[in-house]
């Protein structure tokens, strides 16, 4: 800080023994003596502005909530095609035939937790509609709604029943031996069981966030199954409540999944496209269908547990789950942070069957982001028409 009054040469002044002069006028604003103060005025300043906005947000954000919102999920159309039992078949038929499409009808097997309807959850980011505007005859199977008669059925209901079933029906309806075939997380599951017990229906293979080898701690979920009793659970509750399954997921990562999401809604809460995308996935998340009780049970001992699948010592129906049997081509697509199928549950895979044709595609994404992210949508769907498209012909 220099101080007033006269300097001589080029040497600091001294002082002069004079009584310096004081500063004629007012001090400026915000100080007082040698110390700067407090900037007051800027502060409320800021205060002011800062209300003023949050007003405005929360004005416009009251009249997005108030207003009509488009939230509707599974909008592309469909026709279902069969039905057996609480399971149906939808067929997704394409609005136009490029030239170069995959002629190879497509069957997504989903899994029995939360429903199908992730995949058409909102309008430019539906990996059903652009599967079917690519020009691929595309299939899903609804699993419905477990009710109390359902308790009792199996892994092997669900694979070789309704599954070969609805294959048998999308290979009459087209005429061909075989089809492609999609899982998705344990719908993958029962898809690798699938190819492996009936390699002469699936042409091609594609396994997204789907758990194959069950002995890893890189997930809390794992963690947790290789120590929670799933026959005392079906004994308590018959049918395992998807609202329960929900809550355990949700409680994987709190701060995340419950805490800075709904922050988030709040910070958000201005702008309607994103209202509108947090119902729609807020939606699909608390559409929980119960867990047939018996297939919990086996899912849970057979392979979080004991993790047979992956060791080819897994038994469906009487007979042995043999991954080398699996000799179709192979995409394996999982998620680089995915928190309920992490890397080490999928990383395997490749290695483990029979196909000499196999791919592994990591995605910087986790479990869901896989399906809705606008960044993986531009990697996602398109590797798989691709793929399918280099292999359709062969």
């Amino acid at each position: 800080m220099k101080t007033s009054g006269k300097t001589s040469g080029k040497k600091s002044a001294k002082p002069s023994g004079k009584t310096p002069k004081k500063p004629s006028g007012k001090k400026p604003a915000g100080t007082s003596g040698k110390t700067r103060g407090v900037p007051v005025d800027l502060i409320l300043s800021k205060l002011a502005e800062e209300t003023e906005k949050t007003e405005s947000r929360a004005k416009k954000a009251s009249e997005i909530l108030l207003s009509p919102l488009e939230t509707g999920i599974a909008q592309t159309p469909y026709e279902v095609v069969h039905t057996e039992d609480r399971v149906k078949l939808k067929y997704y038929r394409p609005k136009k035939r490029p030239a170069k499409r995959v002629k190879t009808p497509l069957l997504i097997v989903y899994a029995l937790i939360n429903r199908e309807t992730m995949l058409d959850l909102q309008p430019g980011r539906s990996v059903a509609n652009t599967l079917m505007d690519s020009g691929i005859d595309l299939y899903m199977i609804d699993w419905g709604y477990p009710t109390e008669k359902d308790k009792f059925q199996t892994i092997d209901d669900h694979v070789n029943g309704y599954v070969d079933t609805m294959v048998d029906v999308i290979r009459e309806r087209h005429k061909v031996e075989s089809i492609d075939l999609m899982g998705i997380c344990m719908g993958g599951t029962f898809s690798l069981i699938y190819a492996s017990l009936h390699p002469e229906k699936v042409k091609n293979l594609i396994t997204t966030v789907t758990p194959s080898n069950f002995d890893t701690d890189q997930g809390l979920l794992h963690i947790w199954m290789k120590h929670v009793d799933p026959a005392l659970m079906v004994e308590a509750f018959g049918n395992m409540p998807g609202d329960m399954m929900n809550i355990g997921f949700l409680l994987l990562n709190p701060a995340r999944l419950m805490l800075d999401k709904y922050i988030g809604f709040m910070e958000h809460a201005d702008d309607k496209n994103f209202v509108e995308n947090f119902v729609r996935m807020e939606k699909w998340i608390f559409d929980s269908p119960d867990v047939p009780g018996e297939t919990f049970r086996q899912f849970v001992v057979d392979c979080y547990q004991k993790n047979l699948l992956i060791d080819n010592r897994m038994e469906v129906g009487g007979q042995r789950v043999d991954l080398k049997n699996i000799t179709m081509p192979l995409l394996n697509i999982y998620g680089n942070f995915d928190h309920l199928v992490p890397p080490g549950a999928c990383d395997r895979l490749t290695r483990s069957v029979g196909s000499a044709d196999t791919e592994d595609v990591i995605l910087e994404t986790g479990h869901i982001g896989i399906y809705v992210s606008s960044k993986t949508q531009k990697e996602f769907v398109p590797k798989i028409i691709s793929w399918l498209k280099q292999r359709d012909g062969k």
